[in-house]
């Protein structure tokens, strides 16, 4: 036991002289290069004078970095998270010339420019260093992993005996089931090629209408997502524009969804969310949209932003990483212009900035914090990767760009399989994505005109001659945004209209909803044609339109198509599978996909729907994006679980799972297998079976 300790006490004193020789002969490589950066007297040294000049500062830097770093993180935790990403570079300069300045005679001066340069070289250097001495050292890269761990969070007590073991679930944002079974064929998942090889069972799932995180990670983690119509909808009784990745609407719609089931969530015992749109009932967060209208230092997760950037070799090397990859947007988009390439959409702004936080500081603190949890032993993890769904919205689902993210992903996918291994429980890891992602062209480069100024030419008011873009549905957006403090708005002028009696026309992917305000109940098809008698035959007989959602005074939830094409949907109650008419194209389950939204208090008056062409798969998105989701039409509805084999089969003899909700299910009755977790099951109506296939919790209130 003694030789064992003083044999990990000498490895830990080779790796820190390791570092400072290499840290030392960096800083002196840079001494020689940069014309503002000395490390002699102005008199000038001896070789060996400087070396030693240069050895005192680069221990002054390590020391400081270990010492100081933590607490200037600490004392800005109230900051912006991405300002605090921004500030790295000028805080770890700030460190260099306070190491500078405590070498002896004043030998050591650089302008400040000069001492960001040399200190963000120093840290990553360092960092490599210390990363390449620690891969064939397993406790090394343990210790150094566990860092990033929440540091107040308990250990596990080795004495208590086996612990059962716990469970990872990783949601690959926007990865559809089709596309994940060709990144794995084509190399460009590897890990998880391996996964499937070594008996993984992969599973495809069936959306909800609503295909889109907000309704799928809704329903997973809490166990409903009844009345969200899409991404973005009006709700007539409070006149509020409901906005899926907007904080304060993330957090009313969690409310709602414990107060229907009654349950916390999926994650209530001993659970972590991360990166996620809702909690899951955790009590670990970080990066968790519905607590981020939040103020104060008790909501904020120490085991997010803090235990990352308190590793100043972490900080700056994202922050490097974060740099490139907005460079990286900017040539990719310029080459996709001068290759004309079609279908292709906007991509300046702020854009390359949103990517690389999707991409970068939300992956790498997400990634970070999931380590952690795995490492200090919590029972459940959930967490979201969002990097590829940001990604295939601008640049296609099967675009090069989007294939490059999906390697770097695969990566990370690497680490935590690797960090599992020494963890103290054992661990299976479930990976499962909340939609796919169709492609296509948008509604408005086909045919010049957007969804809203189609319904104001069919209700006889004037189109402006350039209407306002949408905002993409994109996760990273509103990332951002609440990562800056800054509520998430979505623009007046697109939701609400001028006078009241107009409509109020959101988009939502290839999703669109009609509503008209100046009414407190949701509109029939005759009061809708009394009012604009051309409205639905003008929207119905487009040929971007698939098909349109109505309620008929007489007939009840009618689907309407081009020529006049009609569906009751009562009258398929009994073939829940069929598929009729203008919803040929969308396949089985559309009807009872739809007929499902008809019922939710808060559907729009009109529910549209973009036309689908099965022969490539592609839709008409409303909103400015070549990849979308939202609604019915492609891989967009297609998503994917992958699980271990020594989990049970996701539908008992292999039946289709449809539906978030039953996904919700599968997922807690493997939290409850092997002796694992008891997650208590939602409390059942014994009445009939709901909408989704499993029964449906009480309505609170």
């Amino acid at each position: 036991m003694v030789r064992r300790q003083w044999r990990a006490i000498g490895k830990a004193l080779w790796r820190i002289v390791a570092v400072w020789a290499v840290s030392t002969v960096t800083m002196l490589s840079l001494a020689g290069i940069l014309p503002d950066f000395r490390l002699q007297s102005a008199d000038g040294d001896t070789a060996t004078r400087i070396g030693i000049t240069a050895a005192l500062g680069a221990g002054a830097f390590g020391l400081l970095g270990a010492l100081v770093w933590p607490l200037l993180v600490r004392a800005l935790l109230l900051v912006p998270a991405l300002v605090l990403g921004l500030l790295v570079f000028f805080l770890n300069g700030s460190l260099l010339l306070v190491a500078l300045r405590l070498i002896p005679d004043g030998r050591g001066s650089a302008n400040p420019e000069t001492a960001v340069v040399v200190a963000a070289v120093m840290s990553a250097v360092a960092s490599a260093t210390s990363t390449a001495l620690a891969v064939r050292d397993d406790d090394a890269y343990r210790r150094r992993i566990y860092r990033l761990a929440d540091r107040r969070r308990r250990r596990l007590d080795a004495t208590a005996g086996p612990q059962p073991p716990g469970t990872v679930f990783l949601q690959l944002d926007g990865v559809g089931h089709d596309m994940l079974r060709h990144a794995a064929d084509n190399g460009l998942l590897p890990t998880v090629a391996a996964l499937m090889e070594s008996g993984h069972r992969l599973t495809p799932w069936r959306t909800d209408w609503s295909s889109q995180t907000g309704a799928s990670q809704l329903a997973i983690l809490h166990g409903t997502n009844h009345d969200i119509p899409a991404f973005r909808w009006y709700e007539k009784d409070t006149g509020v524009v409901m906005v899926c990745n907007r904080p304060a609407s993330a957090a009313e719609l969690q409310r709602r969804a414990v107060a229907r089931t009654g349950d916390g969530g999926l994650l209530t015992l001993d659970g972590a969310s991360r990166g996620n749109l809702f909690s899951g009932g955790a009590d670990q967060l970080a990066l968790v949209l519905s607590i981020a209208a939040r103020r104060g230092r008790a909501n904020r997760s120490r085991a997010g932003y803090f235990a990352y950037f308190a590793d100043p070799a972490n900080a700056v090397r994202t922050a490097l990483s974060f740099v490139a990859e907005v460079g990286r947007e900017i040539g990719q988009s310029v080459r996709a212009r001068l290759r004309r390439d079609r279908p292709r959409v906007g991509r300046g702004g702020l854009y390359p900035f949103i990517r690389a936080f999707a991409t970068v500081v939300e992956r790498d603190v997400v990634v970070a914090a999931v380590l952690g949890d795995m490492l200090a032993g919590r029972s459940a993890v959930y967490a979201d990767l969002v990097a590829y769904d940001e990604v295939a919205h601008h640049s296609g689902p099967r675009s090069r760009d989007a294939e490059l993210v999906l390697r770097r992903l695969d990566r990370s996918l690497a680490m935590i399989s690797r960090v599992a291994e020494h963890a103290p429980r054992d661990y299976r890891i479930v990976l499962l994505s909340d939609h796919g992602q169709s492609p296509g062209e948008t509604f408005r480069a086909r045919y010049g005109l957007s969804l809203g100024d189609l319904v104001r030419a069919g209700c006889g008011l004037p189109v402006p001659r350039r209407a306002n873009r949408t905002h993409s549905g994109a996760e990273a957006r509103s990332a951002v945004r609440a990562a800056l403090h800054r509520p998430v708005e979505e623009g007046g002028d697109e939701h609400r209209p001028s006078r009241r009696a107009e409509p109020v026309v959101l988009a939502s992917g290839n999703l669109g909803l009609v509503s008209f305000p100046d009414v407190s109940h949701r509109l029939s098809r005759e009061e809708i044609d009394r009012r604009n008698p051309a409205l639905l035959t003008t929207l119905a007989n487009h040929p971007g339109i698939g098909f349109l959602l109505v309620n008929s005074e007489e007939h009840g939830p009618l689907v309407l198509g081009a020529s006049g094409a009609e569906v009751r949907l009562d009258d398929l109650a009994d073939d829940p599978s069929a598929a009729p008419g203008p919803l040929a194209p969308f396949g089985p389950g559309a009807a009872a996909s739809v007929l499902r939204t008809h019922r939710f208090p808060h559907v729009a008056d009109i529910m549209v729907n973009s036309a689908y062409d099965p022969a490539d798969g592609e839709v008409l998105a409303f909103e400015e994006q070549i990849g979308s989701h939202g609604g019915l039409g492609g891989e967009q509805s297609r998503a994917f679980l992958l699980a271990p084999p020594g989990l049970s089969e996701p539908v008992p003899g292999g039946g289709e799972l449809v539906g978030a909700e039953q996904v919700h299910g599968v997922l807690r009755r493997w939290l409850r297998e092997g002796a694992g977790p008891q997650v208590p099951l939602l409390p059942l109506d014994p009445g009939p079976v709901g909408d989704s296939g499993l029964r449906e919790a009480p309505r609170a209130g």
